[in-house]
């Protein structure tokens, strides 16, 4: 078989790729040890781009749709989410497996493989997603802030902005610890919600009930649509594709064929896990929002203070109370404030090195991290804080909900070049995705653009 060599003359998989590499700070910092050594001593060096990526699959984005749908539909939108987990597991294995083997993320593909026109609307589209992304996250932050010292949202929008110091003291300290200090955020989020499902009676849901609901999908309630679009965009989101491809190039990996395809095997082990934890974290949110919200207009907290809501409440400021029957009131209060805090700053780390993986990798422009972080969350807290100032604090849930609906709408425009580039001997070599793969990977972005055509077609109904 004749050798596979891209435009620049190169086999895929080769040492050094065309394109100087994106997050030059962080490339091929972290060692890994020879690929005959042993499962857990691979498995150690490996396991982390996942875990950051994961981050942005229990965002403050989706907490908002999750809190909706449970609240507002019980267990009718479990589907919703587990279908959208598998679809990320799919497309962040393809995603690690095109950085693995070609040396190239996602946006440098597009640039080396694609006509010159389309760079420059290819990043337009992408830095849309990743300022709705970031809208979320500063939503999300400030309600956080708001919760834990009582600042006014308008206020607490815009301490957002300065955030960037935080991100930057996080970089100095290297990737590692950043995967590490994620980790633990992830770990504790998930065991306190699955203590609160598994081991307190009050909160204990119907598990038959749950299981039809994944069994029998629908969408037959008014107002469904909008959120299951909402879940898939906060689910799948398109920046995360193209920050994972970079990611998987921290690790220093030796460019001989074996090596390679062991790259390949640790970074799918590392995807399905940490998206699985983020399935249950996801599904956990819905159903105990479902437990304490669905079908009732107040809940009554240990000291006899009653909370009232409605199907218009802002579901992401009363979300604690999940978390009430494990804690006690306030400090579940003060545990999910400062939860969604953190969910919020670590997401905003991957944001911001998703937006320079964009930006260098479309259009080869490199500018400093504050200044990138600076641009990005200043034109997301423009449109929050108008809305903040015409409708009042109520308006930051329709808000968190509309900017994970632009997500979704954006997510083709990922995918399809995505499927496309592992899919191509050209580009991948003898590492191209396998049938099955390839199948799993082209209906998963025929379901994608299936359902934003059918929401395309509701909306204009």
């Amino acid at each position: 078989m004749p050798e596979q060599t891209d435009k620049g003359g190169r086999k895929a998989g080769d040492a050094k790729p065309a394109n100087r590499s994106s997050l030059e700070e962080v490339h091929s910092t972290v060692p890994v040890p020879h690929s005959r050594a042993g499962f857990w001593a691979q498995w150690r060096a490996f396991v982390g781009p996942a875990i950051l990526i994961s981050v942005g699959y229990m965002d403050p984005g989706n907490w908002g749709t999750d809190l909706a749908g449970g609240a507002q539909f019980k267990y009718g939108l479990l589907w919703v989410v587990a279908v959208a987990s598998f679809m990320a597991v799919i497309l962040q294995v393809i995603s690690a497996r095109l950085g693995v083997a070609t040396g190239r993320d996602l946006a440098q593909c597009c640039r080396d493989f694609y006509p010159s026109w389309t760079r420059w609307p290819n990043w337009i589209s992408m830095e849309i997603a990743i300022g709705a992304t970031d809208l979320a996250e500063s939503l999300g932050s400030a309600v956080a802030l708001n919760l834990l010292f009582h600042i006014p949202m308008a206020w607490a929008i815009i301490i957002t902005a300065f955030d960037v110091l935080l991100l930057l003291a996080f970089q100095g300290l290297g990737m590692r610890l950043i995967e590490a200090v994620i980790a633990v955020f992830v770990l504790t989020i998930g065991v306190c919600y699955g203590i609160e499902i598994f081991g307190l009676a009050q909160t204990q849901p119907d598990f038959w009930e749950m299981g039809q609901a994944l069994i029998q999908p629908g969408i037959h309630q008014t107002g469904m649509i909008v959120v299951a679009i909402g879940m898939i965009g906060a689910t799948v989101m398109p920046h995360n594709l193209y920050l994972h491809s970079a990611l998987v190039q921290t690790r220093k990996v030796e460019r001989d064929d074996h090596s390679i395809r062991n790259a390949i095997r640790f970074n799918t082990i590392d995807s399905g896990v940490a998206l699985t934890i983020a399935f249950f974290v996801n599904a956990a949110i819905l159903v105990l929002a479902a437990m304490v919200f669905y079908g009732k207009q107040s809940v009554t907290v240990v000291g006899g203070q009653m909370v009232m809501f409605n199907p218009d409440s802002d579901w992401i400021r009363i979300a604690y109370l999940t978390l009430a029957p494990l804690l006690g009131t306030t400090a579940a209060s003060t545990l999910f404030a400062v939860a969604l805090l953190a969910s919020g700053q670590s997401s905003t780390i991957t944001g911001t090195l998703a937006g320079q993986v964009v930006m260098e990798g479309f259009i080869h422009l490199k500018v400093a991290p504050w200044m990138r972080r600076m641009i990005t969350r200043t034109l997301a807290i423009i449109p929050t804080i108008i809305v903040v100032a015409i409708t009042g604090e109520r308006g930051t849930e329709k808000l968190l909900l509309l900017s994970q609906v632009i997500l979704s709408l954006q997510l083709s425009f990922a995918v399809i070049p995505l499927v496309l580039f592992t899919g191509s001997r050209k580009t991948m070599g003898e590492f191209v995705n396998g049938p099955w793969l390839q199948g799993l990977a082209w209906f998963v972005a025929a379901l994608i653009a299936g359902l934003n055509a059918w929401f395309l077609v509701m909306m204009l109904r």
